[in-house]
């Protein structure tokens, strides 16, 4: 493998968690205004992380496929442990990041096994599936 084709392997890598990351957060928000983790918006994020993936991040349909799913996966557990921690920090009145170090990661992994339903993981699964298939399935647009 040369050192390009490394580096572009690596740097996709990195914009997918970053954007799964980006979209937990912007998850986070409806989630916080609704008191509820609202797993079906697990649908759109790995529709708009699919298409964003293939188009931007890795053109090659396998590559974009797995990492799009990473990226959604990621996205899920991100939204979940940030609503988690903000449950604690709602409780002991404490500030969100307060709360994250206080509690840390076993606790609030705890919370967010305890708190997800069946149907929540449910939504999750068909928000990762769909996310790997837009990006198998989408072609990037080209500039003419």
């Amino acid at each position: 493998m040369s050192a390009r084709a490394l580096f572009s392997a690596v740097f996709a890598l990195v914009s997918a968690v970053m954007l799964g990351l980006a979209f937990g957060a912007v998850w986070m928000l409806p989630t916080l205004f609704f008191s509820h983790v609202m797993p079906w918006l697990a649908l759109p994020a790995g529709w708009l992380l699919g298409s964003m993936i293939r188009g931007w991040v890795r053109p090659e349909p396998r590559g974009a496929a797995v990492l799009a799913a990473l990226a959604t996966l990621l996205a899920c557990g991100y939204v979940s442990v940030l609503m988690a921690a903000a449950r604690v920090a709602g409780l002991m009145g404490l500030g969100l990041v307060e709360a994250m170090k206080i509690a840390g990661f076993d606790l609030l992994t705890d919370l967010v096994r305890l708190n997800l339903a069946p149907g929540d993981l449910v939504w999750f699964a068909l928000g990762i599936a769909l996310a790997a298939w837009v990006a198998w399935r989408t072609a990037p647009k080209r500039a003419a």
